[in-house]
């Protein structure tokens, strides 16, 4: 029996329950012996020309090794994505541009001696106007780069030419809908730990891709990749928002050779707020249109994605947006607009889904207005128009391929979850009572893409060899970077179904890039099915090798030896009491020369679709049996599901109550649904969040007003319901897993489920929209606005 599918306990946990997490703070090497720990002196303007810089007082403060100024800075900034011309200087020189953007550093011997002196520094400001709303930043009266002479980053599509939008259709619903700015609130912030050892640049910071930091720094100091090197010990929780390297882990190392010192920096709460990358903050005006029988026609999208101050991944984020707009339906005509925008506030990238909730919550919040514009139920007009189920690539009018799904199934199975007919009758039952607890019901049918547009791929080794103390142990070396998500569990689960060994005798390694010849990390959900595949590749190719010792011990031909996953033992077929253990089999001389196994193909993949590479280290002899490569991919899959959200909102103070939250997603073979189920937890609380609770703001001069959980409401445990998680599974035939990525599915659906929900509740007074947070102010201002 497979142990794939079962409910492994997280290999990872003792450790964590027992000795605690050992994250970038915590690293205690010999190299960074006598560091100096950096603050950031940040700016608390969101938009001037910074006239001058004093830093003679803090430099005299007891504990105080350096005070260094951005002008003093010799590296080169960090291009703007989608427009090079709007550079991020590492430390800002002539102006700055966002609340918290930092304009000095101070070097100290503790870190509370470096708070102390950061409140000497004294920064001459002329401040400039700001602009928060990246619909009025478009304008250009306000532009933060004058040498550009606007604002606007980047624009790909255009409005729905005649013939292509919904104008014409017999019903056409429109409205603006804003998708507001979040915070990732990782529970470990950033924090990295710099040395220079023998000419090597050595770094230890808390990233979810230690590769693409260490090509950062190569590319920032003009060193070659070997001479940098990256470790990313236990990472604290990442949510997208730790993809890359930041300013401040950059400009480390240039601190660390002026000063002649290691050098640490772990930033406190109210930095990650305000300084960390935000995400989502896309402000959309949605038409869409059919006919009166509940027939969608078409749909138009119109983005405009909020950068921040400075272009990063929110340069890219629209694009995702644009790609699922047709979401899980059969719209004939879909067209699309985007526009990314400079403001004066803290800058945007990813975050949990990336661009494809902004799609779901734009799309499901369409569906449920024309719903109600022609007079149907939510549910009735989603199934007259989800596209059929499919198993084979399905080209979309966005553009983008489908791998496979089954959409009217996952609603059906998430209806009769939740009981979808009883609630509507006790959602009348209310309304005829007049009852001023008002029942909502909310629906969202959902798809995403996960491995990214271009799916890419993924590196692992897998090595079999003599274990201390006796027997073998494997060892496996992955590309991606694990942060929470039980990945090694996935791993080892991977290895041992493939050779019969014990989940613990499985150690994965990752994180360091001496220790892992090269990788991609761990974002876009792409984790175990790029990785995963690339581990049960390079292990095949491993049992490959065993079998071909294993049939020189046993005297008989390679096609006739078998390996017994049950007893993990090699024997000819129908001889399996004359046998040989993997200890026995790794300890027998290498096979004879050609005997190397060739990458190839991936098993049940077409060569186009997924292959594997060779790489260094192949089929080591001796006392060891080993194999690496690559998994690569040039399509991505497409999870997808349905969710059903139950509110309960009183309609006299705007107090909104989530009662249930049922969900079906649909992530492919699921290894272990232990872990699935974590995920799916943990994306439904994020999503449900977004629109009820979470939503980073600021003043209209650009001062940030939720700086601290004392004022961002992130959810707790009390907010939240038990989940009721719906089981579907409709393997892939992208990769030799069937695996779809599941780490983000949760945050898809649940969004605008949620805030459906809302919405419905307050139809029956009149309201038609309630933009998310629908925090109790801003239902009872909708609801007195609805009634006159």
């Amino acid at each position: 029996m497979s142990i794939l599918g079962t409910r492994v306990m997280r290999t990872e946990d003792p450790r964590l329950l027992t000795e605690g997490g050992r994250y970038t703070a915590d690293i205690h090497d010999p190299a960074l012996d006598g560091a100096v720990h950096a603050t950031f002196v940040r700016t608390t303007v969101a938009h001037a020309l910074v006239t001058a810089v004093d830093v003679a007082e803090a430099r005299a403060l007891p504990g105080v090794v350096d005070v260094v100024t951005g002008a003093e800075i010799d590296l080169r900034p960090l291009p703007g994505m989608g427009n090079r011309d709007m550079a991020r200087p590492l430390v800002a020189v002539d102006r700055v541009r966002f609340v918290g953007e930092p304009v000095a550093v101070v070097l100290s011997e503790t870190p509370e001696q470096g708070a102390d002196a950061a409140e000497w520094v004294v920064v001459d400001y002329d401040p400039l106007p700001a602009v928060v709303d990246p619909v009025s930043a478009l304008d250009g009266e306000v532009v933060l780069f004058p040498d550009t002479g606007t604002n606007l980053v980047i624009e790909f599509g255009h409005e729905a030419a005649d013939g292509e939008g919904p104008d014409g259709c017999e019903v056409v619903v429109r409205q603006r809908i804003v998708n507001p700015r979040v915070a990732a609130c990782p529970l470990e912030g950033r924090s990295s730990a710099v040395a220079w050892v023998d000419g090597r640049l050595v770094q230890w910071c808390s990233t979810q891709n230690a590769h693409g930091l260490r090509l950062a720094l190569a590319s920032t100091y003009g060193l070659d990749e070997p001479d940098v090197r990256v470790v990313a010990p236990d990472v604290g929780g990442g949510f997208g928002a730790k993809i890359g390297g930041h300013p401040e882990d950059v400009v480390l190392g240039w601190l660390a050779r002026r000063c002649g010192r290691p050098v640490r920096w772990t930033e406190s709460r109210t930095e990650n707020m305000t300084a960390m990358v935000h995400g989502r903050a896309q402000v959309h005006e949605i038409a869409i249109g059919g006919r009166r029988d509940g027939t969608i026609e078409a749909y138009h999208l119109d983005i405009v994605q909020d950068a921040g101050a400075y272009p990063s991944m929110a340069a890219f984020l629209p694009y995702l947006t644009r790609s699922m707009a047709a979401g899980t339906y059969a719209m004939p005509r879909v067209t699309s607009r985007a526009r990314v925008a400079l403001t004066t506030t803290t800058p945007v990238a990813s975050f949990r889904g990336a661009g494809r909730p902004e799609a779901t919550a734009a799309l499901e919040r369409a569906v449920d207005l024309f719903a109600a514009e022609v007079g149907l139920d939510p549910a009735d007009v989603r199934r007259r128009n989800l596209l059929p189920r499919f198993d084979e690539a399905h080209p979309m009018p966005t553009g983008v391929t489908y791998d496979c799904g089954d959409y009217p199934q996952a609603l059906d199975r998430v209806l009769a979850a939740a009981g979808y007919d009883e609630l509507r009758a006790e959602q009348a039952r209310r309304r005829a009572a007049g009852d001023h607890r008002a029942l909502g019901i909310g629906l969202a049918s959902y798809v995403e893409v996960t491995t990214g547009p271009q799916a890419g791929g993924e590196y692992a080794r897998v090595e079999v060899r003599a274990a201390d103390g006796g027997g073998v142990e494997a060892i496996v070396t992955t590309g991606a970077s694990p942060h929470g998500q039980g990945l090694g569990t996935a791993l080892a689960m991977l290895v041992a179904d493939e050779t019969g060994l014990p989940v613990e005798a499985v150690r994965v390694v990752h994180g360091d890039t001496d220790a892992v010849d090269h990788g991609t990390g761990t974002f876009g959900s792409r984790s175990l099915q790029l990785g995963g595949s690339a581990v049960v590749t390079s292990t095949r190719r491993v049992v490959d090798e065993a079998r071909r010792r294993a049939a020189e011990l046993l005297e008989a031909a390679v096609d006739d030896v078998v390996l017994d996953a049950a007893t993990a033992r090699f024997h000819v077929v129908g001889s399996p009491t004359v046998a040989r253990t993997w200890a026995e089999v790794v300890a027998a001389a290498p096979a004879p020369a050609g005997g190397d196994v060739e990458g190839g193909a991936a098993e049940g993949v077409a060569p186009a679709d997924g292959t594997v590479d060779d790489g260094a280290g192949d089929l080591d002899g001796g006392a060891a049996i080993s194999a690496a490569g690559d998994f690569t991919t040039a399509q991505p899959t497409y999870p997808f599901g349905a969710h059903v959200a139950v509110v309960e909102v009183d309609t006299e103070t705007g107090d909104v109550r989530l009662l249930r939250l049922v969900a079906c997603d649909d992530a492919g073979r699921i290894v272990n649904p232990l872990l699935a189920d974590g995920q799916r937890h943990g994306g439904l609380a994020q999503g449900a969040a977004q629109a009820l609770y979470e939503e980073v703001a600021f003043d209209a001069d650009g001062n940030p007003l939720t700086t601290s959980f004392a004022d961002y409401a992130i959810v707790t445990a009390p907010e939240l319901p038990s989940f009721e998680l719906v089981d579907m599974e409709t393997p892939t035939w992208v990769n030799p897993l069937g695996a779809k990525g599941i780490g983000e599915s949760g945050t898809i659906g649940s969004t605008p489920a949620v805030q459906n929900a809302v919405c419905d509740a307050l139809a029956h007074l009149g309201v038609r929209h309630v933009d998310m947070p629908c925090t109790p102010e801003r239902v009872w201002r909708a609801i007195r606005a609805a009634s006159g």
